[in-house]
């Protein structure tokens, strides 16, 4: 899986390859992330809220055993398919921005544009918001007031309830540290990963070992039961569902924004893009297992808040297991946060560096060398979008809108191939042209069937995309002028 080709450091064509590539202003950042750290980004970004609530919410779309099992396998390997091709994308490009800057250079400045920007106003933020609102429901174990039911202001069709007050809170407190700097950031991050994958352990292990389950919760194994209430054909429910999974597994391609600070970017990536991917898959698949063990299909639909991780830990160990599990997703949950609040902020730094963005962006804080001015535009930014609806409504724009530019990501991986045949490729995608080309195929469907069965939060999600092109346009006359 993993072939590095031979390279000459002194050929002309890596020379012009490096130069291409290269940032216009010199990078304030340092190497400092090993092999390691960098797996432990992908799978602490990873897990943060999505797997302790979204199979509660996927149970109210499918209520098929077979189905929701596979709902999470196809996730899983779709977004290890995508790790695959960022690899060879990240190993070619080790560039502060990541994403931002495969596209810029698969197409255009204005599709890496339009990708930050989705990711400034949707993707990242929203992400953000969402994780930081699941920190508040599961805090709301310990603090019942605490919960998207319990609304504290109200004006027509707006309301402001609990759990969005304290997700505020949370993210403008990881704001602030990530601003007076990220010295202990890696080793704080390895401790939340690891503390959040042994308490899923746990709790998967105690569920079949000791948990008092049934394996008659996994039949009918792969005939369709889709709700009537929601109103949606079997395609259209299982996509949105699917939704709900991806965001699970989104934010895996934040460990590419921070390419120059990891130690061998042209090996360590691709390595900590498909151990990350996979081993997150292979815990989220078990762990959906474990709670359709103790909890049927049908039952965790109807679970308080879509607090099924909370749920199925009182069953198993008890009041005091309740405690020990809620605390650790605690962890998670803000520990998850602290890797996304940490890693966005370098996409529009990357941008306002190629006058792309906003200039103010591209502020170091001279004392803490973080950039400062953007943490504080996406903390604004992902406070307010706490502020727009469920839980539930920000995994979809969220979902979709990634999607779409990890679609166009991977097809870019193509137009490369061609465009730039003489780039200098340190490892080259597994299986290609197939599995990249499967990852499109797939996410393409889903792509199409989420926008059919949530048209409002998807549509919301296009609509800011295109919205970006006379803000691209703007940016771009006046750098001119």
């Amino acid at each position: 899986m993993f072939r590095f080709a031979q390279h000459d450091k002194k050929s002309i064509l890596r020379n012009f390859s490096n130069s291409f590539m290269s940032s216009p202003e010199k990078s304030e950042l340092k190497r400092g992330l090993n092999l390691f750290d960098a797996t432990m980004l992908v799978v602490g970004s990873m897990i943060g809220s999505g797997i302790f609530i979204a199979p509660s919410l996927i149970a109210g779309y499918v209520q098929t055993p077979g189905l929701i099992i596979l709902i999470w396998v196809v996730g899983g390997l779709l977004t290890v398919f995508g790790s695959l091709s960022y690899a060879e994308l990240a190993a070619a490009m080790p560039r502060t921005g990541g994403q931002y800057v495969f596209l810029r250079q698969a197409y255009s400045p204005l599709w890496g544009f339009l990708y930050g920007w989705t990711l400034f106003l949707v993707i990242q933020t929203g992400f953000i918001a969402a994780v930081a609102v699941a920190f508040a429901k599961y805090l709301g174990v310990f603090i019942p007031s605490l919960s998207e039911s319990n609304i504290i202001f109200s004006f027509q069709n707006f309301t402001i309830n609990s759990a969005q007050i304290i997700a505020i809170i949370s993210i403008v407190l990881l704001s602030v540290i990530n601003i007076f700097g990220v010295k202990l950031g890696a080793a704080v991050q390895n401790i939340f990963t690891v503390s959040k994958v042994v308490a899923l352990a746990l709790l998967i292990g105690v569920s079949f070992i000791v948990g008092n389950g049934s394996l008659s919760n996994f039949t009918p194994v792969l005939t369709p039961i889709i709700p009537e209430a929601i109103g949606l054909s079997l395609f259209a429910a299982i996509a949105v569902a699917m939704s709900k999974a991806l965001f699970a597994y989104d934010a895996w391609n934040s460990v590419t924004f921070t390419a120059e600070e990891i130690k061998s970017p042209e090996k360590n990536l691709p390595r900590a893009l498909v151990f990350g991917t996979t081993a997150t898959a292979v815990i989220y698949t078990l762990t959906t297992m474990a709670y359709m063990y103790i909890v049927p299909a049908q039952q965790m639909a109807t679970v308080a808040d879509n607090r099924i991780a909370a749920e199925v830990a009182q069953i198993v160990f008890g009041p005091a297991g309740l405690v020990f599990i809620t605390a650790a997703i605690l962890i998670s949950t803000f520990g998850c946060n602290n890797g996304l609040i940490l890693a966005g902020p370098r996409v529009y730094y990357a941008m306002a560096k190629d006058k792309l963005f906003f200039e103010k962006v591209k502020t170091v804080n001279t004392k803490y060398k973080t950039p400062a001015v953007s943490l504080i535009y996406q903390c604004v930014w992902a406070c307010l979008l706490t502020l727009t609806g469920t839980y539930s409504d920000l995994l979809t724009y969220t979902a979709f809108a990634s999607l779409l530019f990890g679609v166009l990501t991977v097809v870019g991986l193509f137009v490369l191939r061609k465009k730039l045949p003489g780039l200098n490729r340190p490892y080259k995608t597994w299986g290609y042209p197939v599995v990249p080309a499967l990852y499109v195929l797939v996410a393409l469907f889903f792509i199409v069937f989420i926008f059919i069965g949530d048209l409002r939060n998807s549509g919301l999600g296009l609509a800011i995309i295109i919205a970006g092109i006379p803000v691209y346009f703007y940016l771009k006359s006046r750098s001119n002028g």
